[in-house]
């Protein structure tokens, strides 16, 4: 045991410690300071950040002992801080926090990208955000909240903020640079285009990655051979027609722009973006990319709806479909709910049911397609409903 004495938040801090005491434990244990979260321990999500003299550190792989008759700064002492004041305005207005257990270190990692990255990019802030691990807000929130700081102060630059800035550039060349050492160097890795349907494994679909997404599988059965279900599904239109809320503006060849709009009980958004259809007539099978950007949120979304049509004997087809999808932003909690899953596998219900009523009624020549109409409120109580009777059915 041993006394440590470190300056936490401008107070004088003298606590016996073992050696082997960490600077995170020390905050916590010995200051009461437990705005400090602890979570890997292993210097890894970069919850437990702290500032020790003013540069960001992992509190949980930082021994006390080491910063003895330093200064640290934690969450509970930003009061005064130029930089915290307008990025604690950021997160709140950016929606950039949730549960919150990320954010003291978030804050901390924030704080050291508006001091040493005054011209950062979007592309930069989110490469220096890397070591931090925020498992609610798709990091979309922060990213802009960052950006919007940096850009206040391009627009309006802050002495105070200056004089910090200038505090650090002297700084790194006086620990770093005249020690020969180099700091590397971000680089744009160039995003490789996705492989054709035609090389995927015979599944429903096959071509999406599931590591980068949320898969959800389902299907529907078609009263009709599959070639004539086949030839419509190769319909962007026509399908578009039979999807709840979807609706297609422009069209040139297998690409397309439009928008779909979705609520379902406290999430509601508009994705308009656009999506590509890539066909594999041999195996009668389909994947249909698509992007797109929520006007209200900001949130954007990725996904991948593949399919495959299965003959079922000669007047019948089974469709066989699996959504693949990603999300940044507010709506990302929403993307890891059972209920929303639940969701997804009645949508996909309700575009069977319209696909067969379509095949059944062909749309007269030069008829426009009219968007499937679709009842939220009542899917949304049919799910509920159907998860309560489920209760009853397990006991």
């Amino acid at each position: 045991m041993a006394e440590i004495s470190i300056q936490v938040n401008g107070r004088l801090q003298k606590h016996e410690a073992e050696s082997r005491t960490h600077l995170g434990d020390f905050i916590r244990e010995k200051s009461r300071l437990t705005g400090t979260n602890l979570s890997c321990e292993h210097g890894v999500c970069g919850a437990c950040t702290v500032l020790v003299d003013g540069r960001p550190v992992r509190s949980c792989i930082t021994f006390a002992g080491a910063c003895d008759g330093h200064e640290v700064t934690t969450v509970e002492g930003y009061d005064d801080d130029p930089i915290m004041s307008r990025l604690r305005k950021a997160f709140s207005e950016k929606h950039a926090l949730q549960c919150g257990f990320c954010t003291p270190g978030m804050l901390a990692t924030s704080r050291d990208i508006v001091l040493r990255l005054p011209d950062a990019d979007e592309a930069r802030v989110r490469i220096e955000l890397s070591g931090n691990i925020c498992r609610c807000t798709g990091y979309q929130g922060i990213t802009a909240a960052i950006l919007s700081v940096l850009q206040a102060m391009r627009d309006q630059p802050d002495a105070q903020v200056e004089a910090l800035r200038a505090a650090v550039v002297q700084n790194v060349q006086q620990d770093w640079n005249q020690n020969g050492f180099t700091t590397f160097e971000a680089v744009q890795e160039e995003v490789q285009a996705p492989a054709p349907v035609a090389a995927a494994a015979p599944a429903a679909s096959g071509s999406a990655d599931k590591g980068k997404g949320q898969a959800i599988q389902g299907g529907f059965d078609a009263r009709f051979p599959a070639d004539q279900v086949w030839a419509f599904m190769k319909d962007l239109p026509k399908v578009a027609g039979c999807l709840p809320g979807a609706i297609i503006e422009s069209q040139e060849g297998a690409t397309v722009q439009g928008k779909i709009a979705i609520k379902f009980g406290p999430m509601s958004a508009a994705f308009k973006g656009n999506a590509t259809l890539e066909e594999d007539n041999e195996r009668r099978a389909a994947v249909l990319r698509g992007e797109g950007v929520d006007s209200l949120s900001q949130s954007r979304a990725r996904g991948d709806v593949s399919f495959k049509v299965n003959p079922d004997g000669d007047e019948r087809s089974r469709v066989e479909v699996e959504l693949v999808y990603s999300l940044q932003g507010p709506l990302a909690q929403f993307s890891r709910s059972g209920l929303v899953q639940d969701f997804v596998r009645r949508m996909i219900a309700e575009f069977g049911k319209n696909v067969n009523l379509r095949l059944e009624k062909p749309l007269a020549e030069g008829e426009e397609p009219v968007v499937a109409e679709f009842n939220p409120v009542k899917m949304f109580f049919s799910i509920l409903w159907d998860r309560f009777m489920g209760l009853f059915r397990r006991s």
